[in-house]
């Protein structure tokens, strides 16, 4: 997850504090240096650290939390809210206008990843029933306007160009008239990066906005870029006024500096974070969330809304009694390893779990990855119609042909069908000692404390 580094060792600053019964000053002094320390490293702005951790001492030093019978848990609960303030506080929503189109310039440097998160954005608008347009407004890097088009065409939304021979500011004009022509309610500009900030470039989009009254100036910038992309995020907001920022590969081992400082530094707050390369890998901005799965609380919300999206509710439920009653065959593992599979990248989705950051060394037998959930499924769909849905009858020989079929040897066919199998039992005893389906409808996700998870 983005943040790793940083959040490890926050977590492991505030469990000595939580396992003591009471707290000195020094306590918290050597604390505070600990955490000052781990955020210079991640790249924070030093004033914005310098100020964050003058607020939390503050605060930390006060009666309320040396007479606490808590006082360890206070100081952390004081650090999560003062971190959801510094990087925002709450959810930035997108402006959106009275009198439709809305319009959205997107800026930033070339390599940012400016052109696919527009693509991106434009899918999170489908997504909320809306009818946006992209407009080509980059004419001058190699393959930008087909990169926009190629884009358009996987996700089904038009893309407005006029060729490398129109100016932007021409282009931007009329691809905004051709959204109210056409019954658009967003229309997302864009446009050139270039290697630095330069003085053309500011021209440019300065006129740009001045042609087409942008509802939001949206900054996409590399979040691997630590410190620098907030010093560029500045020079930008101060010639443009931005009103957001969106931060790209969030999904690395970043630092973390850029999404902790941008907000404090610019007064811009970030709207969205993308967390991977696929396009529906774009997700709203929520700093208390963020603040919560750095000190390893969780992300719950995130993860509901993700299950929410991913998951047939129907389909939840007749797996479930399936589960209890050891019904559940190789095809409905496969249908739940889809479904999971919606949800995100296995890793992401264990981060939001509370409390698993301090689980990642036990986890590290049980972690799934594209290639190994790929495995399993060919072993799978190695197997007869017959064979998924009656595990018993896979003798010897069907083994060995299934091997042969998929890929794989034998010996991993059979473990494969072990865990399986150890898997189901244990699904049956546990709704059963659970009272069977009622508050506790767990199935896979639920069992892979217990490193049985079978890939």
């Amino acid at each position: 997850m983005a943040f790793e580094g940083l959040a490890s060792r926050l977590q492991n600053v505030f469990g000595k504090l939580k396992s003591r019964g009471k707290l000195t000053e020094e306590d918290v002094g050597e604390a505070l240096r600990e955490v000052r320390l781990a955020l210079l490293e991640a790249d924070v702005n030093f004033k914005v650290v310098k100020d964050f951790i003058a607020r939390i001492k503050e605060r930390a030093i006060g009666q309320e939390v040396m007479k606490s019978f808590t006082p360890g848990m206070v100081v952390v609960d004081i650090v999560n809210k003062e971190l959801t303030a510094l990087m925002g506080g709450s959810q930035s929503k997108l402006i959106r206008s009275n009198r439709p189109p809305t319009v959205i310039l997107m800026a930033g440097l070339q390599g940012a990843g400016k052109t696919t998160s527009s693509g991106k954005l434009a899918k999170y608008l489908q997504k909320q029933n809306h009818r946006p347009l992209l407009v080509a407004a980059d004419i001058y890097r190699p393959a930008a306007i087909k990169q926009l088009q190629v884009l358009g065409e996987q996700l089904k939304v038009p893309v407005f160009s006029l060729g490398t021979d129109v100016s932007p500011v021409e282009i931007a004009k009329q691809g905004v008239a051709h959204a109210k022509e056409h019954g658009h309610d967003y229309v997302l500009l864009d446009t050139a990066g270039r290697l630095h900030i330069d003085e053309s470039l500011m021209d440019e989009l300065k006129n740009i906005k001045a042609a087409t009254n942008p509802d939001e100036i949206l900054f996409v910038v590399d979040a691997m870029t630590g410190q620098e992309a907030v010093n560029v995020a500045d020079s930008f907001h101060k010639q443009l006024g931005l009103t957001g920022v969106i931060l790209t590969k969030l999904d690395n081992d970043t630092r973390g500096g850029a999404a902790i400082s941008v907000k404090a530094v610019t007064g811009c707050p970030i709207k969205f974070a993308a967390t991977g390369e696929k396009l529906d890998a774009l997700e709203p901005f929520h700093p208390e969330r963020m603040a919560s799965r750095i000190l390893g609380m969780g992300d719950m919300l995130t993860l509901i809304e993700k299950a929410q999206a991913g998951i047939d509710a129907d389909k939840a439920k007749e797996m479930e009694r399936k589960m209890r009653k050891a019904e559940f065959t190789f095809d409905d593992f496969l249908e739940q390893m889809e479904q999971v599979k919606k949800m995100g990248p296995l890793d992401q989705i264990l981060d939001m779990m509370p409390g698993m950051g301090k689980m990642k060394d036990q986890m590290k037998n049980v972690k799934v990855d594209d290639k190994q959930m790929a495995k399993v499924a060919a072993i799978v769909k190695s197997m007869t119609k017959e064979e998924r849905s009656k595990p018993e009858l896979l003798n010897p020989n069907r083994r060995k042909r299934i091997a042969l079929g998929s890929g794989n040897t034998v010996v991993e066919v059979n473990r494969f069908i072990k865990q399986f199998e150890d898997m189901r039992k244990m699904m049956k005893q546990f709704s059963g000692m659970m009272g069977g389906g009622g508050k506790n409808k767990k199935g896979l996700m639920g069992k892979m404390g217990k490193g049985r998870f079978p890939f």
